[in-house]
């Protein structure tokens, strides 16, 4: 066996031990997920899981990765699920065989970030927000009445962190890639990535056009946050720019104005029952969300999905308890 192979092959298997526990209780069928490649530009592709195996995401499975690729070597936006970077790998070889040299995260959540380790131990440099890599450096929780959770592959965590302000600009392969640091929005660690000449932005998870909006509080995530990110990313945008989710169909700028009027709508409404002194529960009971739920794929999936509508005014709720 040749070295690189085996140092793969170990950390792969390091980092699904340790992610265990979370797998089995997401039930992600790992072995009925496929790598599908889509391109967007001559040296820029996307690649997806396919839909079906995975109960969070069920239009696609885990997050979409960005692969940028040329004779400077191979640029990645997120890491997909550790279990299958044999099947990202395999994707990205069709595409190049140039090594990976550069990873960044949007944000933190696993199927975004579950594979860091995998693709640092092949070589890769990781970017990503100094709010993610805190995020991450926390010790796991203690399951209730159980063993604590083993600690995370030190591989996994970024290399290279920045913070609000100007964009982090990467030249290869003919491309400007800007890292662009978004306010706590879908967590307190987003970045969009965009690729100036394919003129297509990768925009995370605080827009999502399958399920309703996922604001992750306990990550730093905030309301006011993601609609300043919905506002922001228009104006970055121009006409023909494609702005890629990480999850749900690619789109422009005009597709952003109804998703973020219908969170306005849904934030005013809710604002409106607080003022009456309406508990959680009884705004949860009047389906404030009901003139939206017929156009929003996925928003009526139990809770447990992570697209329903109840978790969504749920955490519109919450927020504006909290002032914020």
């Amino acid at each position: 066996m040749r070295p690189a192979k085996q140092s793969f092959l170990v950390a792969t298997a390091t980092v699904a031990v340790s992610l265990s526990t979370w797998a089995q209780g997401q039930g992600i069928d790992y072995a009925k997920i496929e790598i599908l490649t889509e391109k967007i530009a001559p040296n820029l592709y996307l690649l997806a899981g396919s839909a079906g195996a995975d109960p969070g995401h069920q239009d696609a499975a885990g997050g979409r990765i960005g692969v940028l690729a040329g004779p400077d070597g191979i640029f990645m936006v997120d890491a997909q699920y550790a279990q299958i970077t044999d099947k990202v790998v395999a994707a990205i070889r069709k595409i190049s065989s140039e090594p990976i040299r550069f990873l960044v995260n949007t944000h933190v959540h696993p199927d975004h970030t579950a594979g860091n380790a995998n693709f640092v131990k092949m070589g890769a440099l990781l970017f990503a927000r100094e709010e993610l890599r805190e995020e991450m450096s926390r010790p796991p929780a203690r399951p209730a009445g159980g063993n604590p959770a083993p600690a995370g592959d030190p591989a996994r965590l970024p290399v290279v962190t920045y913070g609000m302000g100007d964009p982090v600009k990467l030249r290869l392969n003919g491309e400007i890639v800007d890292l662009i640091p978004v306010r706590a929005a879908h967590t307190g660690g987003d970045t969009m990535i965009r690729f100036e000449n394919a003129d297509a932005i990768m925009i995370g998870d605080f827009y999502r056009n399958y399920g309703y909006p996922f604001i992750d509080t306990n990550n730093g995530g905030t309301l006011k946050g993601a609609l300043e990110a919905l506002d922001a990313t228009m104006k970055l945008a121009g006409p023909n720019t494609r702005l890629i989710p990480g999850h749900g169909t690619i789109i422009n700028r005009t597709d952003i104005l109804p998703y973020r009027d219908m969170i306005l709508a849904v934030q005013a409404k809710v604002q409106q029952m607080i003022g009456e002194g309406k508990s959680e529960q009884q705004v949860l009971a009047a389906k404030v969300t009901a003139p939206y739920d017929a156009k929003v794929p996925g928003g009526l999936l139990p809770a447990g999905a992570g697209t329903s509508a109840d978790r969504f005014v749920s955490m519109v709720y919450s927020q504006l308890k909290g002032g914020k």
